[in-house]
């Protein structure tokens, strides 16, 4: 043989050994194994590493904590793991052992995932990012992740790594007697939506709290106090409640036809109560009602809104089979402590299909209230609220009232733009003809269904069709994809400003 040809293959055979070893693949910048070995001071594939599952709603205000924490420490540093897609699937423990074999997760910089921690605010959170720091005088590492459904990961977690197990539990011990007490959703309006990946994997979308004053809401006289003193007031003799040893927890019915102002009612409680936590549930978001339920619990004072409830709390009696969503519902109103300053507000058009163990036990629904058509007089106070910027006549506001008899709230707001829009189409100012017009338009034969979308009682309203009125659009504004975007709550609802 060549002695060229065969130093060639002597040459060959070793570069193969080094590939299978691993040892071309040592890193110009520290491994992570060797990273936590220097800061534990123990081997730390050696170790045991332990979990602690974040709810992904709570992630923003672990990443707050964990901040916080590590920087108390005074020598705290954070940085990230490299290693592509492998660190996604990988666990902590799955990592470090891999390592001892095959050098192949480097540290790098941490990866960051923008949240939001409020209706305009937004935080960069550590997505995936090892934290070395001292905690009680020994040192801890904490590999922190967020939830992330397409790596299998629906909740988010914090991998503890101490040299002695003991110290990595009273980490964890101090972390979650912090997380009880602080949270960036306490006092904000919430929505709990539904993920991509199911309910599990779901975040939260913040509202903006309305503003609405009491003479922006038209009902019957004394109808708006009352559901306000139950909601809100009762939490004002909180302690008289104690003494007597009565719940304080409590529970609100509003039904009526659809577009009457349930909707609206709710969104002037919302805006009375400035730093209460209100979480909103409807449509496919109702099947986390026990996530919100302790929630609210975690978070009080809290108010609970159930929008359209009818939907899984129809009466059993009528044959459709056990509803899980029904039974979650009611298990969550009876699970809060009495004394939990907790109100669940439910919304239906349907209050004859309620499930009667929902509606009549009292602790779970302690005041029901029909939210009916406006009368007359409330009719002509509609007009003159939608129409505040516009200069009708009072005798053209009154006879647009009378004309109207049998129509609701949203019936009265699309009066008054009608008028606008055909007043803009001609090209000249809103006048009183413009509103006769639109009574004349929308009171005609041929806008039956219009009528019935509004919730009129002069056409088959939507508790026959299946519609819901424009006024109940739903609470929770925009749906999102659980990542924590910011929302306008009550989408097309706003009263026009003065």
């Amino acid at each position: 043989m060549d002695e060229n040809l065969g130093k060639f293959i002597d040459d060959f055979a070793r570069l193969v050994q080094l590939a299978q070893s691993g040892q071309h693949r040592v890193q110009a910048g520290t491994q992570l194994l060797t990273a936590l070995t220097d800061h534990l001071a123990v081997p730390a594939e050696s170790l045991s590493v332990v979990v602690e599952e974040i709810p992904p709603h709570r992630f923003v205000d672990a990443d707050i904590l964990m901040t916080e924490i590590a920087g108390e420490s005074g020598d705290s540093r954070l940085v990230g793991i490299g290693g592509g897609d492998q660190r996604h699937h990988q666990s902590l423990s799955d990592m470090l052992q891999h390592s001892q074999f095959y050098p192949q997760f480097p540290l790098s910089q941490p990866d960051y995932k923008n949240l939001a921690v409020g209706p305009d605010e937004q935080r960069q959170a550590v997505a995936l990012g090892l934290w070395l720091f001292s905690h009680g005088g020994s040192p801890v590492a904490v590999l922190q992740r967020d939830a992330n459904p397409r790596y299998g990961r629906q909740s988010a977690s914090l991998e503890v790594l101490a040299g002695e197990t003991g110290n990595a539990a009273k980490f964890l011990a101090e972390f979650r007697r912090r997380m009880q007490h602080r949270s960036v959703l306490k006092g904000q309006i919430i929505s709990l939506v539904m993920g991509e990946y199911g309910p599990s994997a779901a975040g939260v979308t913040f509202h903006a709290r309305p503003s609405l004053s009491a003479s922006e809401v038209i009902l019957p006289e004394g109808l708006l106090q009352k559901v306000s003193d139950h909601a809100l007031g009762i939490a004002e003799h909180r302690d008289s409640l104690n003494e007597y040893g009565q719940h304080l927890k409590r529970g609100i019915l509003l039904y009526g036809k659809p577009g009457t102002g349930k909707t609206h009612t709710v969104r002037y409680l919302l805006s009375q109560s400035s730093g209460t936590t209100a979480i909103l549930l409807s449509g496919g978001s109702l099947a986390r009602i026990s996530e919100a339920a302790a929630m609210a619990r975690a978070l009080q004072p809290s108010i609970v809104v159930l929008e359209d409830c009818d939907l899984i709390a129809e009466d059993r009696s009528f044959g459709h089979g056990p509803q899980p969503l029904l039974f979650e519902v009611l298990d969550a109103m009876d699970g809060l402590d009495s004394d939990a300053d907790v109100a669940f507000v439910l919304t239906t058009n349907r209050v004859d299909m309620l499930e009667r163990a929902l509606a009549q036990r009292p602790g779970r629904v302690d005041l029901a209230v029909e939210i009916p058509l406006p009368a007359s007089a409330e009719r002509v106070d509609l007009v003159n609220l939608y129409a505040r910027r516009i200069p009708f006549t009072p005798d053209a506001v009154r006879n647009a009232a009378a004309r109207t008899e049998g129509t609701t709230a949203s019936f009265a707001r699309e009066l008054v733009r009608r008028a606008v829009v055909a007043a803009a189409l001609e090209g000249v100012q809103v006048a009183d003809g413009h509103l006769e017009k639109a009574v004349d338009g929308m009171m005609a034969d041929g806008e039956a269904l219009t009528r019935s979308l509004l919730g009129s009682s002069l056409a088959d309203g939507p508790e026959n069709t299946g519609l819901k009125s424009s006024d109940a659009q739903g609470l929770s504004g925009p749906r999102s994809d659980g990542q924590g975007v910011s929302g306008p709550v009550f989408p097309g609802t706003d009263i026009p400003s003065a």
